[in-house]
């Protein structure tokens, strides 16, 4: 028995520690920690139990039987973080560059179905050269399996990847099918084809961290929810994440002691926001007057700044906010705005999240690009995220909310459960001076000073069809409220919407447009 110790003991530390020193070094001297450092930084100290570390590939040919590693370049299992369980798996770029073969593939098969089977959210640290060519259609098909699983467990459980170095070709689309993707400046990168492909085919030339790098994905393709400059801050907001988060789509997420008063007064937001509707200001300075503590966890920060998403929590309970931000173009609504609304709607009403949505829009982004790249086919997909919505869910229209961008940012008419109104607001079908130019177009233009009829006809406009208690008035808003008393009033009304039960048509899923 001590001899066979003294085996084990030999056995595992070489799992630890790998066959190469010199390739953990390697791994240092780009700036990047090894698979198990990573894991150590994302669950509670101790917590970590590792599944099939001792497993090794079967191939042969191309010299890979007389490399056959422990773990097979990849490490799996389960942890707690801040107590709760989540599974988790990471590839170890010294093995075989963390390149996927069957073996690979397998162990990460079975921690994604034992995840699936508890209940629990899966975290995928992604630092691999893609299919293990050696291995040939075997490594695809096992690709095949993880997509397949990254499906099946949508909406189900929390899916996040962590983007800390390579991530090609068929390896890019788990990330792309998981509800966050995380990436790490400098050593992260994702494309279907590289730059030597796209050089030989097109000629152009381009760097790894131009086609495919963490700022690339964040501000440009949509692809990555969040960026960071070092892992250690990455993984720190990973589990920040989760702490907003319910375990699965069976569970509310978790509730924590608050000790911000629901009744606390917000007397910044009366200046704060203009009460002319041309002047911009910054929409993420209300959320943080409103929300537990001014804490909020932005989501897609640098990609669609005219719309505003993130997760925060009211009366300590997770709630999921859309927004306009009229600093970046007016908070006009946008195909790239659209599709991020869209997909935030879709996850939170997937885990239950309640859905807050303050509203200051002037329409749809005007313009043959947006017309002709589809923001109609488009456009609908954040609509038909919020119609699908069972979650409770609170409108706030704070000044502006004009044409079918008002309807699309959940009037009631779409089903919102409630609708608040600041005195500031203004709903119609365009801004008073465009309506009084269609309206009383001949009216103006026979007039001996246009000017002068023009605006006495905007102001007949407005006091007839846009005061503020107009929609309160037929019932498209359930109330006019000081600006000061909004954290009051979603707190009750979140309070109140706490167990709300959304009846579900009789189908297998809609078809949503995409």
């Amino acid at each position: 028995m001590h001899e066979r110790l003294e085996e084990l003991a030999a056995v595992q530390g070489r799992l630890v520690a790998g066959d190469d020193p010199a390739a953990t070094e390697r791994q240092h001297a780009r700036g990047k920690r090894t698979v198990r450092e990573r894991i150590e930084l994302l669950l509670d100290k101790g917590s970590f139990t590792e599944v099939e570390g001792l497993r090794r590939h079967r191939a042969t040919g191309f010299g890979l039987e007389a490399k056959k590693p422990y773990g097979d370049g990849v490490v799996t299992g389960w942890g707690t973080v801040d107590g709760r369980q989540i599974f988790v798996y990471g590839h170890d770029f010294r093995v075989f560059g963390g390149a996927l073969g069957e073996a690979h593939a397998q162990k990460i098969h079975k921690i994604m179905d034992m995840a699936e089977a508890a209940g629990a959210p899966l975290v995928a640290l992604s630092d691999g050269a893609g299919a293990r060519i050696q291995e040939g259609v075997t490594a695809l098909a096992g690709y095949g399996g993880i997509f397949t699983r990254n499906v099946r467990c949508s909406g189900v459980i929390p899916q996040i990847s962590v983007i800390l170095g390579p991530c090609a070709g068929g390896a890019a689309y788990s990330p792309a099918l998981t509800d966050f993707v995380f990436m790490v400046r400098g050593t992260a990168q994702m494309y279907i084809t590289g730059p030597d492909v796209v050089r030989a085919v097109t000629g152009e030339e381009v760097s790894h961290d131009e086609l495919g790098g963490a700022d690339v994905h964040s501000a440009r393709s949509g692809v990555s929810a969040f960026v960071h400059d070092d892992e250690e801050s990455c993984l720190a907001d990973v589990r920040h994440l989760l702490s907003l988060l319910p375990a699965n789509n069976r569970e509310l997420p978790p509730q924590v002691l608050c000790d911000d008063p629901e009744d606390r007064p917000g007397d910044v937001l009366v200046n704060l926001v203009p009460a002319d509707p041309h002047q911009a200001y910054d929409m993420r300075r209300v959320i943080e007057e409103i929300v537990d503590d001014g804490d909020w966890f932005e989501v897609h920060e640098h990609w669609a700044p005219n719309l505003l998403v993130g997760l925060a929590r009211l009366d300590g309970h997770t709630v999921g906010i859309v927004a306009n931000q009229p600093m970046a173009g007016a908070g006009a609504l946008d195909i790239a705005a659209s599709e991020k609304g869209a997909r935030f709607v879709q996850f939170c009403d997937s885990f239950n999240i309640p859905l807050l949505t303050l509203v200051d829009v002037p329409g749809f982004l005007p313009g043959t690009d947006q017309e002709h790249d589809g923001i109609i086919r488009r456009g609908a997909k954040l609509l038909y995220a919020y119609c699908d919505a069972g979650v409770p869910r609170i409108q706030v229209i704070l000044r502006k909310a004009y044409g079918g961008a008002y309807i699309v940012m959940d009037s009631r008419s779409i089903g919102c459960d409630l609708s608040f109104a600041w005195p500031t607001n203004e709903i119609a079908v365009m801004g008073a001076e465009g309506a009084a130019g269609v309206v009383f177009r001949k009216e103006i233009a026979a007039s001996d000073d246009p000017d002068a009829t023009r605006a006495r006809l905007v102001a007949a406009y407005k006091d007839q069809l846009m005061h503020p208690y107009y929609a309160a008035e037929r019932g498209l808003v359930d109330d006019v409220i000081d600006p000061r008393t909004t954290r009051q009033a979603l707190v009750r009304g979140l309070r109140m919407l706490r167990t709300k039960h959304a009846r579900l048509p009789d189908r297998k899923h809609g078809n949503q447009p995409v």
